[in-house]
């Protein structure tokens, strides 16, 4: 088996029931039906994990032609953080609190790559939704280039709602868009801060949009209108670096 992924009905099944695997999804052939099948369903149900039905040919080519059963697990590498972890390290080196926040990365190059540039800047942590986004899967972990080893990734239900919470923390929450009324590097991103990135495609969601303190963007000099969700979050993450060292001269 390939280290992030289980599949065969018993593997699935008994990863379930043993819940020591971290799980991120689970993937359930069209149109298939068994009693295993229903209570891999019921199972997930309880833990509430997502489900989703996908073509044969999807989970032949994830297992590379072995015998699935019609059920894979997709499985994290590595064991998620709580926020408050991330809070208490920010605590626990005596610095304002350094997140970032991911919406809709779909990408596992482009998670990968984020997580090992909030390793690099000092990011306190990393803040991924469990819906509609890639997890700690292999690949995300080969790009990091390690970073995943070391950097502390919470995963939360709803990214919104979690955004209003750290608000309340005392964070400020700084979005990512092309409607951002501010440059980059016109704004204070020196204290207690949480960067928004938002999805490769759509950006930001609507609610996402409206729970962050202001929306910065980064001026685009050429013909194309925006940057890779990595590279933006590079850019965001250094310019708070640059800000943070200059505070401390």
């Amino acid at each position: 088996m390939k280290d992030d992924i289980i599949y065969g009905r018993n593997p699935v099944i008994e990863a379930l029931e043993a819940g020591k695997t971290v799980i991120d999804k689970l993937l359930i052939q069209d149109g298939l039906r068994h009693s295993q099948l229903g209570y891999i369903h019921h199972l997930a149900k309880e833990k509430g994990l997502r489900c989703q039905t996908v073509d044969k040919r999807k989970l032949d080519q994830l297992c590379g032609g072995q015998n699935h059963q019609g059920v894979i697990a997709l499985t994290a590498i590595h064991t998620y953080a709580e926020i408050s972890d991330i809070l208490a390290l920010a605590k626990q080196r005596k610095e304002p609190p350094f997140l970032v926040i991911t919406e809709g990365i779909t990408d596992p190059h482009n998670l990968g790559s984020i997580i090992r540039t909030a390793n690099a800047a000092g990011a306190h942590g990393v803040i991924i939704p469990k819906n509609r986004s890639v997890g700690l899967n292999a690949t995300v972990a080969k790009v990091s280039a390690g970073a995943v080893e070391y950097t502390l990734v919470a995963r939360v239900t709803n990214i919104a709602q979690t955004l209003n919470k750290l608000k309340d923390d005392g964070l400020w929450i700084v979005g990512t868009d092309l409607s951002g009324t501010q440059r980059h590097d016109a704004c204070d991103l020196t204290g207690p801060i949480g960067i928004v990135i938002g999805s490769e495609g759509a950006g930001m969601s609507r609610l996402v949009r409206q729970a962050c303190d202001f929306l910065v963007k980064i001026p685009m000099v050429g013909e194309i209108e925006s940057l890779n969700a990595s590279v933006a979050a590079g850019i965001l993450l250094y310019e708070a670096v640059r800000q943070r060292r200059q505070e401390e001269k």
